[in-house]
């Protein structure tokens, strides 16, 4: 799955590369965040995510990485979350989040689910267009499996209700609608 993780940061590369400075105030489908703090999110999460793996601490130290060169800052997570789970043993090593213990292998499929998703989010906050890799999106639609205790509301569970997707909906919207966004 190390090239659906690859696959995940070009695609969400690719929406972010086209985010203006201007646009970061703007509201996004994760409605407790703005553009500029998705952003700053999608750069965050992986480098928790890779510290988690190499045993270090839970934390991305509050940086805003939507100040500045936030695509540099993207590229570079993306390089080192790619190298991270390229280790020998990283995908079986167990992995402590502050939630639960799963294996690299899972966090893996965590970052990818994640990035992807927000790419779409971050598409759909830019007036982008949505249809994101529909290969991958297929592959991580039959992957995800969200427990009822990990949605809610926004702000309050990291996953909204289920909600339904139009006939004929992309696979990347299908799965942004599995995942609680509003399609």
């Amino acid at each position: 799955m190390n090239d659906a993780l690859d696959e995940a940061f070009q695609s969400t590369r690719a929406v972010l590369g086209r985010v203006g400075g201007q646009q970061l105030g703007l509201a996004t489908p994760c409605q407790s965040w703005n553009v500029g703090q998705l952003v700053s999110h999608m750069v965050a999460a992986p480098r928790v995510g890779v510290a988690a793996l190499q045993g270090g601490e839970w934390s991305d130290g509050g940086t805003d990485y939507s100040k500045g060169d936030f695509l540099a800052a993207y590229d570079e997570t993306a390089e080192q979350t790619l190298a991270a789970f390229s280790e020998p043993g990283a995908l079986e090593r167990t992995v402590r989040l502050p939630f639960t213990e799963v294996p690299g292998a899972f966090l893996r499929m965590m970052i990818t689910t994640d990035q992807f998703t927000h790419g779409w989010d971050l598409a759909r906050a830019t007036a982008q267009p949505t249809d994101l890799q529909p290969a991958l999106a297929e592959e991580l639609l039959g992957q995800v499996a969200i427990p009822d205790e990990l949605r809610g509301e926004d702000g309050v569970a990291p996953f909204g209700p289920e909600r339904p997707a139009p006939a004929g909906a992309c696979p990347a919207d299908r799965l942004a609608a599995l995942l609680g966004r509003a399609i």
